[in-house]
């Protein structure tokens, strides 16, 4: 079978090379996964893959740039919300970028290797990112640009830690999290926290994707679609990993979404202790004098219903209330339906809710724990004389 020339990635109808592959079933036209497999004719057996082997998934709908320049890491690190001056060579993480009242606009999923920083973002975000950093350059030796490279994602109990490349060369994976190594003929391999621990990102070549595509299946992986990815990210990462665009809206900050704390050591995108980039205010405010308004928590669903799921965006209710959105939903082999959802804090995490007619409760593990009090608010109360 001859494959199919590979599209150009700026079509916003993108349609990946692998949907050609036997089994392939694309994923609606609204899904955010559209143009990538969204299973092969069995995504519980999929999922289940991942338990005891590895599954290789095409992501190649991800929007990809990179960062060349002497001063790329100093230069991105003036308005980033994470430390990244010192990622070093075959290092990487996550960041975000803020608008000024510390609203998420971009989270991106960093490398840095042999002097590049390849940086991969959600479907059809890259342009508006790549506009806001060329705008950012000014005088630094710094020269962001538009890839031609596609991610495609390794994760499951059994992966190995070798990989063969395309044209027969043996690649070392690179072990901790978010370490990289270049790929023979172009791309990096990246460790990655999720959706399961030791997971690999490929990001490869685009004209290579098939092939290394079938790498991956020759090295003993079973191909798995985006419903398979998002039930192991939704079901299996705790507390619950976000994704932009999906599990949150044009209100969210960074707090909402728990996971998103913390510096690379803790797998974050936004380091507390760092200062001086748009938005910044917020974090500080949200982490010293208060909490988020609302927070992103997992639900399980009354599957009863069958397949008439929510959709993302939905609308929560508890008492007749609307109390958060709905974003990730996803029918995962072992626990059946759930959900992500942000919810606003002040809504009692034992609640029954209701979104659309299907009954929904939260998870107890991704109930938030806000035990003790922020320093700021301590530091006012001494100021004001109360105990």
């Amino acid at each position: 079978m001859t494959d199919p020339a590979v599209p150009d990635r700026t079509d916003s109808r993108y349609r990946s090379p692998i949907l050609a592959r036997p089994g392939a079933v694309d994923a609606s036209d609204d899904s955010a996964d559209a143009g990538v497999p969204h299973h092969y004719g069995d995504p519980f057996g999929e999922q289940r893959a991942a338990d005891s082997g590895f599954v290789v998934v095409d992501r190649s709908h991800r929007d990809v740039l990179t960062i060349g320049g002497g001063e790329r890491l100093t230069w991105l690190e003036g308005f980033v919300s994470q430390h990244v001056a010192e990622i070093g060579d075959g290092g990487g993480g996550e960041t975000l970028v803020l608008d000024a009242n510390g609203r998420i606009e971009h989270h991106a999923v960093l490398a840095d290797v042999d002097a590049t920083v390849v940086v991969d973002t959600e479907p059809g975000r890259g342009e508006s990112l790549l506009q806001f950093l060329t705008k950012m350059v000014f005088w630094a030796d710094a020269s962001p640009a538009a890839a031609d490279l596609a991610v495609l994602t390794l994760a499951g109990a059994g992966l190995p830690t070798t990989l063969t490349s395309p044209d027969g060369a043996e690649v070392d994976l690179p072990t901790g999290d978010y370490a990289s190594v270049a790929l023979p003929g172009g791309g990096i391999a990246r460790r990655m926290p999720w959706p399961q621990a030791g997971s690999v990102d490929l990001v490869v070549p685009r004209p290579a994707l098939t092939a290394w595509f079938a790498a991956a299946v020759d090295a003993g992986a079973r191909p798995a679609g985006s419903w398979a990815f998002e039930a192991l990210r939704a079901a299996g990462t705790t507390p619950p990993r976000g994704r932009l665009g999906v599990d949150t809206d044009e209100k969210t900050i960074p707090h909402e979404i728990p996971t998103w704390i913390g510096g690379v050591a803790e797998r974050g995108a936004v380091h507390l202790d760092k200062g001086c980039y748009r938005g910044q205010e917020t974090v500080s405010r949200v982490h010293n004098l208060g909490r988020s308004p609302r927070v992103l928590v997992r639900l399980q669903l009354d599957g009863s219903s069958g397949d008439d799921l929510p959709a993302v965006g939905a609308e929560v209710r508890a008492g007749g209330r609307p109390v958060g959105r709905v974003g990730t939903v996803v029918q995962h082999h072992e626990d059946g339906p759930v959900a992500l959802a942000l919810l606003k804090r002040a809504v009692p995490m034992d609640s029954a809710l209701e979104i659309g007619g299907v009954d929904a409760a939260v998870d107890p593990e991704t109930a938030p724990q806000d035990g003790g009090s922020q320093a700021g608010r301590e530091a006012i109360r001494r100021l004001r004389g109360q105990a």
